[in-house]
């Protein structure tokens, strides 16, 4: 049998078709994107009584959704020492908060649409390094936070030990979207050109609303809110293989460039290859030695990638799209945790829309301090790629695209677009198709 090249997901679940809009409309809430975030958000929207609809470009779940490995969790890698350096004991707490009361209210969920929600124990280990777990540990305890310590960890990669945290999730995440949509009034095929004051100009029509959530994995509006600075993209790559020897739970390598393990049923995902978006990394390849050693009998049965927004500071950005924005919301950065994030920008953005004010805030408020050493690195990127000659171009800003020899794309190093090799948008920010 071939290798499926698309998300386990995907193979599994059928979508229903929705329809596109086909008159101005007017409602209290708009949310622009139909991935597990604006879903989410749009759920619990109706829930608290506000009518909300659903834009989505393409169709929903056909993005990032459905090529994540859909780990619900509060483990984020090493992040907590990092975070008590940064913003204090008090925010490193509320972030860990934040994202265990997300695993708490998709098992709410989960029991009432099933989508193969299991708890699972999710490590992180280093190859080479313990005292960087032993750190962690320190600064979780400081935090209240429940971790064990172990000396090994069943993996086909000699580790130094693994941090775990109990209680954590793996689900399905096409199930549980397409259950979610069927309560909810979506748009596919809608795409939001532009946001001008309370009004989205689509492709098909004006959508006035009080407040817009922009949940398009990246902002659509570039200025007010300078995202374009605030972020850059990268991309990861999954094999899920049958026959493969089975670890009991979620692992995560604190190196960028190392492996992820979790298991769906007869199948082993092995994740890995990372590369910031057009430059060169890894890949399937990477995987694909780790694999033919560790697995040697094992079928490759799927495989797919996946690019995410990743913050200045590994916090999502999550609230008013600039500051004094009274009707316009953003939703993004997940830095690769977009499952437990998404519940959380659901959570916020509900609280800040029907009352004003989340207790979570100012945590996640896209406001914070942009005076990070990834600023000057997202900048300097940015300017190579603007000033190298040569075509094709991106139609964002301009920047010189790259071919993508392994995944056939045309990948823009400066804010992470991607286009098929006809021209046609694959990745946002941009809107337009290349001509070529």
């Amino acid at each position: 049998m071939e290798t499926a090249l698309c998300s386990v997901w995907s193979e599994t679940t059928a979508r229903e078709i929705r329809p596109a809009l086909e008159e101005n409309i007017n409602v209290d809430v708009l949310v622009v994107g139909g991935g597990i975030c604006g879903v989410l958000v749009a759920y619990w929207l109706k829930k608290a009584g506000v009518r909300c609809i659903v834009a989505e470009a393409k169709e929903i779940g056909g993005g990032v959704t459905k090529n994540t490995t859909a780990k619900i969790t509060a483990q984020h890698g090493l992040i907590y020492g990092d975070l008590i350096k940064r913003f204090g004991k008090e925010k490193a707490r509320q972030y860990y908060e934040a994202n265990s009361h997300a695993i708490r209210r998709y098992h709410e969920l989960a029991e009432q649409f099933p989508c193969d929600f299991e708890y699972k124990t999710a490590y992180v280990y280093s190859v080479n390094d313990r005292r960087k777990l032993e750190r962690e540990a320190d600064a979780c305890r400081m935090l209240g936070i429940k971790t064990h310590l172990h000396e090994s960890i069943p993996l086909p990669v000699k580790t130094k030990g693994g941090l775990a945290m109990e209680g954590q999730v793996q689900f399905h995440p096409l199930k549980l979207l397409y259950a979610l949509a069927n309560e909810l009034e979506i748009y596919e095929r809608t795409f939001v050109v532009k946001v001008v004051g309370q009004t989205a100009i689509t492709s098909r029509g004006k959508i006035t609303a009080k407040h817009i959530v922009l949940a398009t994995h990246y902002p659509l509006v570039n200025i007010p809110g300078l995202y374009f600075m605030k972020l850059y993209q990268h991309r990861s790559y999954v094999i899920a293989m049958e026959g493969a020897s089975m670890p009991d739970g979620m692992y995560l390598d604190e190196h960028e460039e190392g492996y992820s393990f979790r298991t769906y049923g007869d199948l082993l995902f092995v994740g890995g290859g990372d590369h910031k978006t057009s430059k060169k990394g890894g890949g399937y390849a990477a995987i694909q030695t780790l694999v033919k050693q560790a697995y040697p009998h094992a079928i490759e049965k799927y495989r797919w990638a996946t690019q995410d927004c990743m913050s200045l500071d590994k916090i999502p950005y999550i609230g008013k799209h600039k500051a004094g924005s009274e009707n316009l919301y953003t939703a993004t950065g997940f830095n690769k945790w977009g499952m437990s994030g998404s519940m959380v920008v659901a959570e916020i953005l509900t609280d800040l829309i029907a009352s004003g004010k989340s207790r979570w805030e100012d945590v996640f408020t896209p406001q914070r301090s942009m005076m990070t050493r990834q600023l000057m690195v997202n900048m300097g990127s940015a300017a190579k790629g603007l000033l190298s000659v040569g075509a094709p171009r991106c139609t964002h800003m301009g920047c010189k695209l790259h071919w993508n020899t392994i995944e056939k794309s045309w990948d823009c190093a400066c804010h992470g677009s991607r286009f098929e090799k006809n021209g046609h948008v694959i990745n946002n920010p941009a809107k337009k198709e290349i001509r070529l």
